[in-house]
Parts: structure tokens; C-alpha cells; sequence
């Protein structure tokens, strides 16, 4: 019984000396420089600019400048060799060294499109014909109701003016 608590006592102080480390770092680039980026709809900064991360995965990343368009990349981020599990648990907890796992990603903004006014002119004009002959969009929450509402799958049309 003595024997076996020594064991447990020494596995314990090896395992708090012992432990490793994972750095992830995420760093995003843009050409030209100071977009401001937004990770998962959460601001991290102007190009370039780098952040830690903790889980791999598909991210949403944006890319915000005045004068370009902005630009949406769901980007997928595979896990190194020593992050798939079990392998995972020595990486973080065991492995005496730090490991470093840095991820660059780079991204060309295309200058904003100046939309000729006869084409914004032609656009307006479409949608008012369209208001004319009775041709809605359903908002959102109609289309969840519908879609909760009828199970047979024949798509609800709500009326086109409220009833009183």
C-alpha cells in the first residue's frame, strides 16, 4: 500500500513538472494593409494582426476597408499531427519543450465597383414594379412559422396585408 501511494505521489510531481505547452497564433495579412478583421463576428484589429486561438475548425473571416470590397472566407484550419487525440494530451501535458503552432493567412482586396447610376436607376425601378404586382419577400420569422406550422411540406403564403 506504501509502495503504490509513492508511485501515485511521484507520477503526480513528474506529471506538474513535466508540462508541456501548445502556442497557437493566428496572424492575417492583407494586401493592402489595414483592414480591419473580424474572426467568428468578433473584431480582433487592422491587418496585420495576429491573435491565439484554441480550437481548429472552420472560421468566418472578414476583411472591412473603406474604398474595397469587403471580403468574407470561411477558412478551414486542420490540426497538426501531435493535436489529433491521444497524441493530443502528451503534446499539452507531457512534452518538456513548448510547441508552436503559427498559422499565416493572406488575402488580395479588391478595390470597391463604382455601380453606374442608369444601373442603380434600372434596379430601383425593378423592385417598384415588383412592389406593384403584389410580389413580397417573406420575412424571416414568417418563414420559420410556415415552416413550423405545416408539417405536409405545402409552403405557407402569408396574406398580403395584415388582416384587421
Amino acid at each position: 500500500m506504501r509502495k503504490l501511494q509513492t508511485t501515485l505521489c511521484l507520477m503526480v510531481a513528474v506529471s506538474t513538472l513535466c508540462s508541456g505547452c501548445v502556442r497557437r497564433r493566428l496572424t492575417v495579412r492583407s494586401s493592402p494593409p489595414g483592414a480591419t478583421v473580424y474572426i467568428d463576428d468578433q473584431e480582433i484589429g487592422e491587418t496585420p494582426v495576429s491573435t491565439p486561438f484554441v480550437y481548429y475548425g472552420t472560421r468566418k473571416i472578414q476583411l472591412v476597408k473603406d474604398g474595397f470590397e469587403t471580403l468574407t472566407v470561411k477558412q478551414k484550419f486542420s490540426p497538426p499531427w501531435y493535436e489529433i487525440p491521444p497524441l493530443d494530451f502528451f503534446a499539452e501535458n507531457v512534452y518538456p519543450n513548448e510547441l508552436r503552432d503559427e498559422r499565416i493567412v493572406e488575402f488580395e482586396m479588391e478595390p470597391q465597383r463604382v455601380v453606374p447610376i442608369p444601373e442603380i436607376l434600372e434596379r430601383a425601378q425593378q423592385l417598384r414594379d415588383a412592389t406593384k404586382a403584389g410580389y413580397t419577400v417573406p420575412t424571416p420569422n414568417q418563414v420559420r412559422r410556415a415552416q413550423e406550422a405545416d408539417p405536409t411540406g405545402v409552403p405557407y403564403v402569408p396574406p398580403p396585408f395584415p388582416s384587421r
